[in-house]
C-alpha cells in the first residue's frame, strides 16, 4: 500500500494541474440537457435551424448564448416547458439530451454536459472526464493497480433546412494503463496478448472509441429518418454504454455485465439506419462482430458481418426503454468459430427533484446465446444521486451466469472450445464522490467505492470471500 502512495499523488497532481487553468477562467460551458443555443434573445429557434442569417465569417468562434441556467441545478424548471429551446438532436427533432452513446436513447431529463461554441454554421460541443484510480481487488485471485481512465468527446453539427449533418469523435486514455487493463473480479472478455483470455480483469478500451458521421432528415414535425456510420462506432444493440449512462457514469468501475449488455460500443465498422416517430425509434445496424484486438492504439479494418435491430421508446421525459437483438459473428478473437446471438432489454429513469438534485436509475437484462455453447443471462440494476452541493452517491447490483471464469491458460486459436461449466455469481457496489472544486465548466473531486460478491460454492476455493475497493480522483470538464 505504501508503494502506491507516490503513484496516487502523481495521478492526483496531474489531474489537478489539468484542472487549474479552468478554475478561474470563465467559460461558456453549459449542461447538455440545456443546450439552448439562441444567438440572441430575439432569435427564434426555428430561424436558427431553417433560415440563413446575414453573411458571417465562417471561421469566427463565438460562445453560445444561453437564456436558461447552465447546470442540472435547474433541470426541474427546465423539464417540460423549455424543450422547444433545446439544441436539436443529431438524429431527430428532439432535444439532444435524449441521445446517448452511438444512436441509443436515454431519458429526455438527462443532463448531457459540454462546452459549446459556434463556428459559422457549425455548432460544436466537447467534454472530458478523467479518473485517477487506485484499485484493490481482494481474495486469492485479486490484484492491485493504479491507473487513469476516462474519455474526451467532441461533436459538431450543422442544420441545413430539414437536414442535419453531424460528426463525433471520442478518445480514451485507457491504452496507457497497459494491455491487461485493470483488476476486476468476475469480469471476463477479450485478451491482452492475443493468446490468453482476460479473466478477473477489465480490458482497456481503444484509444479511438468513436469516429462517426450522422445524417438525418426531418420529414414531419416530430419525425425523421437517419443514417449513422462509424469507424469505430456503436451499433443498435443494448442500452447506452456504461460510461454514458447517467445512472453509472460517475462510477469508475466497469460493470461485470458489460459483455452481456453493451460491449459492442466500440465496433470497427458500423452502418445504422433508423426512423424516429415522435417518442419511438426503430433502427437496424450491420457491423463487425469481432471485438477489438489487443492492439489498442490503431484503427482496425472494417467488416460488416453482423447485424442487429433495436426499438426504443421514451413515453415521458423521465423514462427511456429499449429492446434489441443482434447476431455477432465470431466476437471473441480466441474463439473464432463461436458466434453469438444477444438479446437485451433495459429501462432508464431520470428525474430532477428538490430543485437542483438529480436521480437516475437503470435496470437491464442481457442474454448471450453462444453458438455453439451455453446460454447465459446477466442482470444489472444501478442508480445514482447527484446533489447540487457537490456530493454524488451511486450503487450497482449485478447477477450473471459466466462460463469463462475457469478458462485459464492459452486457448487453441481456431478451435471452438468444449462448453465450460456455468457459474452464477453476483456483485454489489456502493460509493460516492465529493467535488470540492466546482467551477462553471469543471469539477474536481475525490471518491471511493467498495464491492462485495456472491460466489458459488464451487468457486469459493478459487475466490474465497473477497471485498474490493477503489479510491479515485475525478476531473470533469463540462
Amino acid at each position: 500500500m505504501i508503494k502506491v502512495v507516490p503513484r496516487l499523488a502523481t495521478i492526483a497532481g496531474g489531474i489537478a494541474l489539468l484542472a487549474s487553468p479552468l478554475i478561474s477562467k470563465p467559460s461558456f460551458a453549459q449542461a447538455h440537457s440545456q443546450m439552448h443555443h439562441e444567438q440572441s434573445a430575439d432569435t427564434d429557434h426555428a430561424q436558427m435551424h431553417h433560415e440563413q442569417p446575414a453573411k458571417k465569417k465562417l471561421n469566427a468562434k463565438r460562445p453560445v448564448r444561453n437564456l436558461h441556467p447552465a447546470s442540472h441545478e435547474n433541470m426541474e424548471d427546465h423539464g417540460a416547458g423549455h424543450s422547444g429551446h433545446e439544441m436539436k438532436g443529431f438524429l431527430g427533432p428532439y432535444g439532444m439530451a435524449r441521445e446517448g452513446s452511438g444512436t441509443s436513447w436515454q431519458p429526455d431529463n438527462s443532463p448531457h454536459e459540454g462546452i459549446h461554441a459556434q463556428y459559422g454554421e457549425w455548432m460544436t460541443m466537447w467534454h472530458a472526464l478523467f479518473n485517477g484510480v487506485y484499485d484493490n481487488q481482494g481474495g486469492p485471485r485479486g490484484d492491485t493497480k493504479a491507473f487513469i481512465s476516462g474519455m474526451v468527446m467532441a461533436m459538431a453539427e450543422r442544420q441545413v433546412d430539414a437536414s442535419s449533418f453531424g460528426f463525433r469523435a471520442m478518445l480514451s486514455p485507457d491504452p496507457f494503463m497497459g494491455a491487461s487493463g485493470y483488476p476486476l473480479l468476475l469480469a471476463t472478455g477479450e485478451t491482452a496478448d492475443g493468446r490468453t483470455p482476460l479473466v478477473d480483469r477489465q480490458h482497456p478500451h481503444d484509444l479511438f472509441m468513436e469516429l462517426a458521421a450522422t445524417y438525418s432528415y426531418q420529414f414531419a414535425k416530430t419525425s425523421s429518418v437517419y443514417l449513422y456510420a462509424g469507424l469505430p462506432g456503436d451499433p443498435a444493440l443494448g442500452p447506452s454504454a456504461f460510461m454514458h449512462r447517467i445512472s453509472g457514469l460517475d462510477n469508475p468501475e466497469a460493470p461485470i455485465t458489460h459483455h452481456w449488455l453493451d460491449s459492442t460500443h466500440i465496433s470497427y465498422g458500423v452502418l445504422t439506419a433508423g426512423v424516429v416517430l415522435d417518442t419511438v425509434k426503430l433502427e437496424a445496424s450491420t457491423f463487425r462482430g469481432r471485438e477489438p484486438d489487443q492492439r489498442r492504439y490503431d484503427i482496425e479494418a472494417p467488416k460488416l458481418d453482423s447485424y442487429t435491430a433495436r426499438a426504443s421508446w421514451n413515453p415521458t421525459r423521465e423514462l427511456s426503454m429499449q429492446v434489441s437483438w443482434g447476431h455477432l459473428t465470431s466476437p471473441e478473437q480466441l474463439l473464432p468459430l463461436v458466434n453469438e446471438n444477444r438479446l437485451t432489454a433495459s429501462l432508464s429513469y431520470t428525474t430532477p427533484f428538490n430543485r437542483g438534485d438529480l436521480w437516475a436509475t437503470t435496470l437491464a437484462w442481457g442474454r448471450k446465446y453462444n453458438l455453439p455453447g451455453n446460454t447465459l443471462d446477466g442482470y444489472l440494476a444501478e442508480s445514482e444521486l447527484i446533489f447540487k452541493n457537490g456530493v454524488t452517491l451511486f450503487a450497482r447490483g449485478e447477477r450473471l451466469q459466466n462460463d469463462e471464469l475457469l478458462e485459464l491458460g492459452e486457448v487453441a486459436t481456431g478451435l471452438a472450445m468444449t462448453p465450460q461449466p456455468v457459474f452464477t455469481v453476483s456483485k454489489v457496489t456502493a460509493g460516492g464522490i465529493y467535488d470540492f472544486i466546482r467551477a462553471q465548466n469543471m469539477r474536481f473531486g475525490v471518491g471511493a467505492l467498495a464491492s462485495r460478491y456472491g460466489i458459488s460454492d464451487a468457486l469459493k476455493p478459487e475466490y474465497g470471500a473477497p471485498t474490493s475497493y477503489m479510491f479515485f480522483a475525478r476531473l470533469k470538464i463540462q
